[in-house]
């Protein structure tokens, strides 16, 4: 994880991808999904945008969290940086 963070955060950074320098929070978090699921998660994909207009990232992220039972730290969500 330590080098896909470093990595992508280099070229997030290099290619001015988000309005402020992009750095990573510490720690991360896996989920996943079964194969009968695929077609759901493109579906997501494609109309991500459209999605977020609606519903921050930030509120769908704590959302799903809390869904889960998922232990968080409130203070360690992403911020809206859009």
């Amino acid at each position: 994880m330590k080098v896909v963070k470093g990595k992508s955060s280099k070229y997030i950074n290099a290619h001015q991808l988000t309005k402020c320098k992009f750095e990573w929070q510490e720690g991360y978090g896996v989920f996943s999904y079964s194969k009968s699921h695929i077609d759901t998660v493109y579906k997501y994909i494609e109309n991500q945008e459209e999605h977020h207009k609606k519903q921050t990232f930030k509120d769908e992220y704590s959302s799903f969290l809390n869904k889960h039972d998922a232990k968080f730290d409130e203070r360690c969500l992403f911020e809206n940086l859009i």
